[in-house]
């Protein structure tokens, strides 16, 4: 069934949903901690694992307390706790200007870790303060404010010294030529759906391509002028590029799953959703729905995927698994099987992580990421989507022989082993194969 209630996902790292809690919290400091501690006694998916006694006052912030209580999650095979960074605190205003809008504040570029020492952009938002000043993918970063990127990864890291503004970024172009520009942190708009068409695959055969690049409101007109091109032209086999989508909306996921879905598995279920002890009375299931004769006729799906791939896109892969082939091509996801609730008080929202999906076959719980099975190399020189990206390559031709490319680079087979591709946003798992949850 679909309950009427908005579930949500945090954008390049959750899949949450809307509650109305802790609207009346005290707005003290120690209010905002207390309120902290009782929503995860009472939310968090791990309250059972959860201290008996915790003193708020041992906590200068909400910020603190909460980094202290997600240490109780339980740990992933890297050793680490596996809520290193789903769980957060943002304000109201951000959260509804991102999912709302397709905002967010910050420079509009997606990073990749080449070395612990080197930086290449991997993306960059067309609508943002990088992609005005000349910023574009595939250039490296040689130095931030003057230091170089060794030194700043020794000292406060990357990602800290992005949260500043302005900040100079000293640039080497894939030719060689470098140049230098100093960019101001901005408002970022973001472009959901990037790029789609429909590819002659000869035969009389079409293939779907779309690039998705968050689950966010302004996704969903525009997934229906995609789909309802695709039925057109009786497209069977979609390949979706979600390399760098971290998540988004998850009413927006279950949208694309009812237009992958909705004309051969209508009814069944494509995930269900899964709260702790004190909220099983919410657990449900969504089932596929025809979606106003736009659902495809789908018969193979093919996801293109990297280590920035996350959340509320794993869980239309693995959603869809049951019911239609479904391959990975280029290397594994990041692994976020579990969703949050979003709290407000004094302004401010509370992400805490409160359900995991599973689906029809009750598989999820794949915190390791999904496995890929056609490794493809995320080439930094080649557009996304273009003729010639080794991803779509690989993707096109599983469809075409039912079989992976013969070979695959050597950096790709190291991405695959998450050896050295470093994408979007917070440090997860450690350098080498550090994961970031959030564009800057």
């Amino acid at each position: 069934m679909r309950k009427l209630i908005v579930i949500l996902s945090a954008l390049l790292a959750a899949a949450c949903s809307s509650s109305d809690g802790g609207s009346a919290a005290e707005c003290s400091i120690e209010g905002q901690k207390q309120f902290v501690l009782d929503s995860m006694r009472d939310w968090y998916f791990w309250n059972d694992r959860l201290p008996a006694q915790v003193d708020v006052s041992q906590f200068a912030t909400p910020e603190d307390l909460l980094e202290f209580l997600k240490t109780f999650s339980p740990t992933g095979s890297d050793g680490l706790p596996v809520d290193t960074s789903f769980s957060f605190i943002t304000t109201a205003a951000a959260d509804n200007a991102r999912f709302s809008q397709g905002e967010f504040e910050g420079y509009g570029i997606i990073l990749r870790f080449i070395a612990a020492d080197r930086i290449q952009l991997a993306k960059v938002f067309a609508n943002g303060p990088a992609g005005a000043a000349g910023l574009e993918r595939g250039q490296e970063i040689l130095s931030l404010n003057g230091r170089t990127i060794a030194d700043i990864e020794a000292a406060e890291g990357v990602s800290t010294l992005l949260d500043t503004s302005p900040v100079t970024f000293e640039m080497r172009r894939p030719d060689g030529s470098e140049f230098e520009v100093s960019v101001s942190r901005g408002t970022v708009t973001i472009d959901p759906v990037p790029q789609w068409r429909i590819i002659d695959a000869g035969g009389g055969r079409n293939i779907g391509y779309l690039e998705l690049a968050s689950f966010i409101l302004p996704a969903e007109p525009a997934m229906e002028t995609v789909f309802s091109a695709f039925n057109d032209a009786g497209v069977n086999d979609v390949i979706i590029d979600l390399r760098y989508n971290g998540g988004g909306l998850l009413s927006t996921s279950n949208l694309l799953g009812d237009y992958f879905g909705g004309e051969v598995a209508e009814n069944l279920i494509f995930s269900k959703t899964l709260f702790n002890a004190n909220r099983s009375a919410a657990n449900d299931s969504v089932e596929f729905f025809d979606r106003l004769m736009n659902s495809v006729s789908l018969s193979r799906l093919v996801a293109i995927t990297a280590s920035g791939t996350a959340s509320a896109s794993e869980l239309v892969i693995n959603g869809m698994e049951p019911h239609v082939e479904t391959v990975l091509v280029g290397s594994n996801t990041f692994g976020k099987p579990v969703g949050q609730v979003g709290l407000e008080f004094c302004a401010n929202l509370l992400r805490v992580v409160a359900f995991e999906t599973v689906n029809a076959d009750d598989v999820g719980g794949y915190f390791d990421g999904l496995q890929v099975d056609c490794v493809a190399d995320d080439d930094l020189s080649i557009p996304v989507g273009a003729v010639s990206d080794p991803n779509l390559e690989a993707a096109q031709t599983y469809l075409a022989t039912g079989a992976c490319p013969v070979a695959a680079s050597p950096q790709a087979e190291a991405a695959t082993l998450g050896i050295t591709e470093t994408l979007p946003q917070v440090d997860r798992r450690g350098p080498p194969a550090r994961e970031f949850l959030r564009a800057f």
